[in-house]
């Protein structure tokens, strides 16, 4: 007889750490975050380098961090999950639906990596904020993961297809990742996409170059978003 697969459940998720506070890891809330361990990208400018293993085991248990939800119902407005990369791990829907029925709203972070898990999540999702790397041509050398750029667009593609469903894109740049030019070429394929939001950091990592951008220049890349904002 062959064997029945084990269900999924949230108690499956690896956690790398939790922040039981924030005002603004999710857009209008306040919110706890719940950081996902592993990541299979190598962005040199990665701000969570602790979490990238995926072999590393969690820190915290899912049902301490439902313990701590429950303790937290009508104070907290929402839980945001970050990285990592949540979507590599397929108890992240699972622990969304908890989270919704615990009367949260929940949002996540991610840059798109696995769209079938994105899809899975969909349902469960209120706010998601979308790392857009780098235009088509220049995916790959960043993240240094080949196809990353076709999965990001795929992604994309589902969020955009989802009907009431808040989108924050946002890119982080310096001249040193890609050219102004490439910048600017990045801002026309989004807004031909229709993205709604799209927010820049500028990256200032030392030894960076500091190609800045000028007030016109963020003028112009504003113009071309119903949102934009640069960080």
């Amino acid at each position: 007889m062959r064997a029945t697969r084990p269900a999924v459940t949230a108690e499956g998720l690896r956690i790398g750490g939790l922040t039981r506070l924030t005002g603004i890891d999710f857009p209008g809330r306040l919110a706890a975050v719940v950081f996902c361990q592993g990541c299979s990208w190598r962005c040199g400018y990665c701000h969570n380098p602790a979490l990238l293993d995926a072999a590393a085991p969690g820190v915290l248990a899912w049902s301490d961090v439902r313990a701590f939800l429950r303790q937290r119902q009508g104070l907290l407005d929402g839980v945001v999950f970050s990285g990592g990369e949540p979507t590599l791990q397929a108890a992240l829907a699972p622990a969304l639906a908890e989270v919704r029925a615990l009367g949260f709203v929940t949002g996540l972070h991610t840059g798109g990596m696995v769209p079938e898990r994105l899809a899975q999540a969909l349902p469960w999702l209120d706010w998601v904020g979308l790392d857009i790397k780098a235009p088509a041509h220049r995916y790959d050398a960043i993240t240094r993961t080949p196809g990353s750029g076709a999965r990001a667009a795929q992604s994309l593609r589902l969020l955009l297809d989802r009907g009431g469903l808040a989108l924050e894109c946002r890119t982080t740049w310096h001249a040193g990742l890609f050219s102004r030019d490439d910048l600017f070429r990045l801002a026309d394929a989004l807004a031909a996409q229709l993205v709604p939001h799209w927010v820049l950091q500028t990256c200032s990592e030392p030894g960076a170059p500091q190609d800045g951008l000028s007030a016109s220049d963020l003028a112009d890349l504003g113009a071309r978003f119903q949102r934009f904002e640069c960080r």
